[in-house]
């Protein structure tokens, strides 16, 4: 599994947080998280801004990725869908599950035409440092669904 999320530097205390859940996913699977620098252009132009953003995300997926946009507008799913997207993701002959969230503007037109699937965590919008811990929570509970595992323990 691959994360990409297009962001800045990371608190200390969501650090803390994204480290101890790679852990808890790690022990079902290999997990690689890639920040991607927002506005590689250093630009006040949006389109420009995104347009960067879209050339950097697409240089770091393959073309037997299968690859999941977190979108506001995306699919709205719930755990037990997302440990099925999970398991089905293994099941396609893919080499790896690919999650990308994207900017503060969004995801650019490259990523969206190659995005297998679109889906959102929330209805609200979410800061990227908060929809990677909720991205990473969602995946250790789907791991632990898939396993027929307690949550907690």
């Amino acid at each position: 599994m691959r994360i990409l999320t297009v962001s800045k530097k990371r608190s200390q205390g969501v650090q803390l947080l994204v480290e101890e859940y790679e852990e808890k996913v790690r022990h079902y699977c290999s997990l690689d998280i890639l920040q991607i620098k927002s506005n590689p252009k250093n630009t006040r132009d949006v389109k420009a801004q995104i347009e960067g953003e879209d050339i950097l995300v697409m240089q770091n997926i393959r073309p037997e990725d299968l690859v999941i946009m977190l979108d506001e507008k995306g699919r709205d799913i719930g755990s037990a869908e997302m440990a099925e997207l999970v398991r089905d993701a293994g099941e396609t002959g893919s080499s790896r599950l690919v999650f990308c969230i994207g900017g503060p503007y969004g995801h650019g037109s490259q990523l969206r035409a190659r995005a297998n699937v679109a889906i959102r965590l929330s209805s609200m919008v979410l800061n990227h440092q908060i929809a990677l811990l909720v991205l990473l929570e969602q995946l250790y509970r789907a791991w632990t669904i898939l396993k027929g595992q307690k949550y907690h323990h």
